[in-house]
């Protein structure tokens, strides 16, 4: 049975209309009965969750004033068939999603799901996306920290926010995007590192081992020199992205095209001029391509005109990199 405490806040919750701390504490409930043994009873109600999530959509949390702008919440539609990455990442993925759909399984069992992924890799490779695929396909919210705030914002308090936040994770099921972690992900021993940091990186570890919630907390970088390597067995999966390979380029070119893309492209001038493009820069030189075949009034996308879009990115990417 739910304990007094859960029965309590499962009360006030309705009565406050907040929907998503009610789904919250029943999926608590379903914990406690599944560490009783209480499998069957576990696994309806998460499917009456999982349920009334489906038809109602996800409520947005009300955060504390001093916390608006270092949470940004969203409620993805990016199904993980729109993320092209290499078969060993989609592999990986793939576990975490089934891990975490079947962890009432594997608790009893007195193991957890993978709930802290790292990602590492270039800008614009799809880190991100995945964050949001894991939101979507969990049917969960993705709540973006926005790491630089929380770092130049509260300086003297970052340690107090970060607690804040877990607390969120803890109570709040949902997909946690910390983005740019580096930031305060940074080696400890670094010769221009503050106190502050090396407190507040202390921090970060404690909160994170400590953690127990059924929450997916995703952590991206650009730069995994920079991360305490501390870190890194704190984390269930570490991932690492790429630059798209040639079958990935022309995968990812079709899947946003769509019903835009000409029937006789010239796929090795396309491939040979993306290759110096990230996921992002060509998706959205693609997008530039529809847009401007829909105000040409073609309503298909041929080789010269994304030629010209691909160059064009290019052209702004070469400029980045001077």
């Amino acid at each position: 049975m739910a304990t007094a405490e859960q029965l309590k806040s499962l009360i006030q919750s309705h009565l406050s209309d907040d929907a998503e701390r009610f789904y919250s504490i029943a999926l608590q409930v379903a914990a406690h009965e599944a560490r009783q043994g209480h499998i069957a009873l576990a696994h309806d109600i998460r499917n009456i969750v999982d349920t009334a999530r489906k038809t109602k959509g996800a409520i947005v949390i009300r955060f504390p004033k001093d916390m608006l702008g270092l949470v940004l919440s969203e409620k993805p539609n990016i199904a993980r068939s729109a993320l092209v990455i290499s078969k060993t990442l989609e592999e990986r993925i793939e576990r975490i999603i089934h891990e975490y759909q079947q962890q009432h399984k594997l608790k009893s069992h007195g193991l957890s799901h993978r709930r802290k992924v790292l990602l590492i890799g270039p800008p614009g490779t799809g880190k991100t996306m995945t964050a949001k695929v894991l939101a979507y396909e969990l049917h969960l919210q993705l709540h973006t920290i926005q790491v630089d705030r929380l770092v130049t914002k509260f300086m003297g308090e970052t340690s107090s926010k970060l607690r804040q936040i877990f607390d969120l994770i803890q109570n709040e099921t949902g997909v946690y995007l910390f983005d740019e972690f580096d930031a305060i992900g940074g080696e400890r021993s670094l010769e221009n590192d503050v106190g502050e940091m090396r407190r507040v990186l202390n921090s970060f570890l404690q909160f994170i081992e400590q953690n127990a919630s059924d929450s997916i907390i995703v952590a991206a970088t650009n730069s995994p020199k920079l991360l305490d390597k501390a870190l890194f067995r704190r984390f269930d999966d570490v991932m690492y992205y790429e630059q798209p390979n040639d079958d990935e380029r022309k995968r990812l070119v079709a899947n946003v095209l769509g019903t835009y893309l000409h029937p006789r492209l010239v796929w090795k001038k396309i491939i040979s001029e993306s290759r110096d493009l990230s996921h992002a820069e060509i998706d959205q030189a693609c997008r530039d391509s529809i847009k401007n075949a829909i105000l040409t009034e073609q309503y298909k996308v041929d080789t010269t005109a994304l030629l010209n879009a691909l160059k064009e990115r290019l052209g702004a990417h070469n400029g980045l990199r001077r």
